[in-house]
Order: C-alpha cells, then structure tokens, then sequence
C-alpha cells in the first residue's frame, strides 16, 4: 500500500534551509508556475511585434521593387535598346538581386528575433512540461468522463451524457490539429492506445480540413497523424481499420515503402482470418488503483454533494444561503441531531469573541468543516510566503521519497516564525482542534498549489508502515488533519473521501478537518482520501498535520479498545 502523501520532517527541513529559491522546474506541476511562463511570453510577443514591424517595412520596400521590375518587363517600349535599360539591367542582375536575395536587413532582423528567444529560453517549459501537460488533459477527460471531441472545441462535456458542461469558460479555446496530435503521441509513446486512439482520430479528422495549407503552429501533419493511428488500431486488434488509414496515407505519399509494407501485411493478416478484434480497449490503470471507479464517480458529483441536502432552518447563517456555503453531505439515514452547523468555542478564550462556524460533514469517519477560518488578507499572504520556495510534491515509497504522476502540485513549508499571519493560523488551529502544536507535537504549515490538472489519488495522510519517515520525528503518526483552502477554483478539486462516499469541494478561506488515527491508536481506513483533478482555476491549500504525542490527555483513550 501507498504509504503517506507528503513530505517527512526531514525534507521540509532541508527545503527550508535552502540558500535561495529553486529554480523553475516542471512548469506543468503548479498553476503559479504556468501563470509565471506568461511573463516570457508577454517579453517573446514584444521581440516579435519589433520583428513584424521591421519586416514589413522590409516587405514594403520589396514590393516596391517588385512592381518597379515588372512593370518594365511588361512595358513595350522599354527595350535594352536604350543604354540605360541596359545598364539596368546588369546592375539588378549583379546586385540588386543578389541583395534582395541575400539580404542584411532580413538577417539582423531574423537575429534580433532570435536573440529575444535566447533571452528567456531558460524559463520557458520543456519537454517534460509538455509531455505533463498532456497527461492532465487525459486524466480530466478520465475522471470527469469527458468527451475528447468536445475538449477539442473548447468544451468541457460529459461524454455521452445530457448533463450540462462541467466548466463553461469565458473564452472558449479550441486545441488545433497538432495539439491534439501531441496529446495522442504522449500516450502512444508509453504504448496507451486507449487514449491514442481518441486523440489521433481526432487530430486526423481537423488535419483532413485544412490538408495543404501551411500553419506556422504544425510541427506535424495529417501523413503523422494517420500512421500513429494506423499502428494504435492495430495493436488495439483493429487490423481493417488500420489497412484503411494505411491505404489513406499512401494517397498523400505514395512512395513510403514502410507504410506500402504494413498495407500488405494487413491484407495478409485479414485473408488469414487469424486476427480477432480485441473488443472495447480498457483504460489503463497506470498505478493501479483499485478504487478507481469510486474515486471518479465521487469527484464527478456536482458540489460534492451526497444525498438530500438539509433545510437551513435553525442553522447559523454561515451555512446558510445566500452564499450557499452549507454542504448538505447528508443522505437520508444521516438526519441525526450531531450533523449541522454551530458556533464554537471549543472551551478556548482565543474564540470566545470570534467563534468558529463550525458544520460537521460526517461523524464516521469524523470530518468537519470550519467556514471563514482565514481572511482574504491571510490567505494571500501565506501564498506570498510560499511562493518563491514551491517545489514538486514527493510521496513517500518505503523510506524514501520520490516524485509521482499520481500526485502533481508544489509544495513549500512555513515554520510559524515566518511571518506574524502564520504564528496567529497556528494558534487558530490550536484552539478550534484542542490539541498542542507545539515542536515537535505538530509538522511546520505545508503550502500547496496545484498544476495543470493537478490531484493527489486515494491516499492515507497518516503513515501506514513502521518504516515512514514520519516517524524521524519521534512523536508518533499523524493523529489530525488540518486543510485550509486558499483560494477557490471555478471547477473539480474536491476532497474525495472513498470509504464515507463523501466528497467536500473546495470553499475558499474554510478548513477541513479529520481524525487520521482512532482513538486506540490504529489508523482509520474510512479516512482514505484524494484530491480530485483541478478542472479549471488555481488551487491553493494550506495542511497542518498534527501527531499523537502530546495529545494523550487531549483525545484519551476510549474505555472501549475497539475505538
């Protein structure tokens, strides 16, 4: 089993005793680092406006050129007879043409653009950002069961389904021929033909409408696109198909002998009959999830919601419309007087003027959610701490740590002498949980912003093996969770719980939180959480991990050794 979802002590140590800032990496994983890379653009779109600007004038004064020569070719009366024709013309001939051809002006100005490039080049995204990028666009069409062909067009639609859009952007933005080809060869390459297929078909069918004419933006062509499809139907068991999108390829380049041999091979394949179609492709299961399913469906679920929502009768405004903060995670066999809204204090004089509005999501496993546990202001200002100190989030694997397509985002730690707002967020949590944070009773603050498609599959947050690195710090498993949403998102990114089939969306300046272990100390499996895939906007969380050393009188023992 996966053990737990975040860095140990020991790396947040050393990511805090950095010299400097890392430096941009994996532009993919973060949403502020993708919002970074338009700064090099912006700086990209300038050298190339200076560059249109100079080439035009360039092009003008060629045009004029142009027509000053073809207007004496198309003259009668201008013969070579006349000596100064003449003399014209040899002069064209040795320099003037030569100079157009080979022209200084056009060099310096192609250099200038070329120098602008070398100038950012560093920060630009690279392959592995590329490659990233169209991994998110495939697992969104996953779990949010997305058509490929409406993604294509700007659309973000179920597949097969009358349900309305799950995100309606204000702009829509369609992907071009060569982008959806991009997205298909990442999962050809890694021999994922179920996405390639869906892909492919669709660069070729975009590729086919503007076949011969040139885009700036292509760096393939529908002859690319085919083959990659013509092979990904074969191997998906599809020989007809790809005989047909062979023979296709050879109208347009009729003398690929590669190509001409799998068109014979096909037939040979097909007047053999010793090839059967493989059915419907399976969707692979890179890391083998086994809830899946479960998980997908939860992070599908408009709002997070489970069942019938409550009444706000009697309740707290808090959760209450207008501003339909309220969950209503309730099915109807929840409707018990434990579960709703209240304002705590929790027996602490730091909440007796501000109580915490408190709603309780779930009894088993214990969840709840704390509205306006932080300001806008707050918010900000630990993101602005964080920012500059963002590095991949690692997973733990045995004893080690290491980085995981399962999880995509980047992580920075704040200690509480940071900044004043993190010492008062500690003390805020201190007093709404009743447990002692104090070193080493409680892990530094981990910020955390989410990239392109960025999730964190079904995890536990607690250790579930003796050799964690959790343990490094001598105060036991992670006893609570503290999550504080920064920001909101405009879709996806809910907390997904797959054993309370539960899932909480994310509500800006609120903090969830759970028990991790049971009272005798055990780790609770109904606890086994994921952060969906960030559909659309920029996602920002704060965790707070408490451990079970220096609770002991704070959250006892039950009488009963099962608990």
């Amino acid at each position: 089993m996966r053990a737990l979802g975040a860095l140990g002590t020991l790396g947040a140590l050393l990511a805090l005793l950095l010299p400097l800032p890392p430096a941009p990496a994996e532009t993919y994983s973060a949403m502020s680092s993708v919002r970074g890379a338009l700064g090099p653009e912006r700086r990209l779109l300038r050298r190339l406006r200076a560059y249109l600007r100079l080439e035009s004038a360039r092009l003008r004064r060629l045009a004029r050129f142009y027509e000053k020569v073809q207007a004496l070719h198309q003259d009668p009366k201008a013969s070579v007879d006349n000596p100064l024709l003449a003399f014209s013309l040899i002069k064209r001939l040795h320099s003037d043409w030569p100079n157009v051809i080979y022209s200084d002006e056009a060099t310096e100005n192609t250099q200038a653009l070329h120098a602008g490039f070398k100038e950012v080049e560093q920060e630009l995204p690279g392959a592995e950002d590329l490659d990233g990028a169209a991994r998110a666009l495939m697992r969104l069409q996953d779990v949010y069961a997305l058509s490929v062909k409406g993604m294509a067009n700007g659309v973000f639609q179920p597949a097969g389904a009358a349900r309305p859009p799950l995100y309606s952007p204000g702009r829509r933005v369609s992907l071009s021929a060569d982008d959806c080809f991009h997205v298909g060869k990442v999962a050809y390459d890694t021999g994922d033909y179920y996405h390639s297929i869906a892909w492919l078909e669709e660069a070729v069918s975009l590729f086919r409408l503007s076949y011969g004419s040139w885009n700036p933006e292509d760096r393939s062509s529908l002859e690319d696109a085919l083959d990659h499809l013509a092979f990904s139907y074969f191997m998906a068991g599809n020989i007809s198909h790809a005989l047909s999108l062979s023979k296709e390829f050879l109208h347009y380049d009729p003398s690929n002998r590669r190509v001409a041999r799998n068109v014979v091979k096909y037939e040979k394949l097909l007047e053999m009959g010793t090839v059967v179609g493989t059915g419907p492709l399976q969707r692979p299961n890179s890391t083998r999830l086994q809830s899946r399913d479960a998980y997908e469906e939860l992070c599908q679920r408009p709002g997070g919601q489970v069942g019938l929502p409550r009444g706000c009768h009697d309740l707290p405004p808090h959760c209450c419309p207008p501003s339909h903060t309220f969950l209503g995670l309730l099915s109807p066999q929840d409707h018990l007087p434990l579960l709703g809204c209240s304002y705590e204090t929790n027996g602490s004089p730091y909440l007796l003027l501000q109580p915490a509005k408190k709603e309780v999501v779930r009894i088993q496993p214990y969840v709840a959610l704390y509205h306006d546990f932080i300001s806008d202001t707050e918010a900000e200002t630990i993101k602005g701490l964080a920012g500059p100190w963002l590095q991949r989030s690692v997973v733990a694997s045995g004893e080690k740590q290491q980085k995981a397509d399962y999880r995509i985002s980047k992580s920075a730690w704040l200690k509480d002498t940071a900044d004043p707002v993190v010492r008062a967020l500690e003390q805020r949590i201190a007093a709404v949980t009743g447990l002692d944070l104090r070193p080493p009773y409680a892990e530094y603050l981990q910020v955390v912003n989410y990239g392109l498609g960025g999730h964190y599959e079904p995890h536990f947050d607690h250790a579930t093996s003796g050799k964690s690195p959790l343990y490094r710090m001598k105060s036991g498993n992670r006893i609570a969770t503290v999550m504080i949403y920064l920001s909101a998102v405009e879709a996806g990114g809910s907390t997904a719980f797959i054993a309370g089939n539960f899932s909480v969306p994310v509500v800006k300046n609120a903090a969830l939180f759970w028990w991790n272990l049971r009272r005798n100390g055990d780790g609770d499996g109904d606890t086994l959480h994921a952060g969906c895939p960030v559909l659309a906007g920029d996602k920002w969380v704060a965790n707070k991990w408490i451990h079970e050393h220096g609770q002991e009188f704070r959250r006892p023992c039950s009488a009963d050794p099962r608990d």
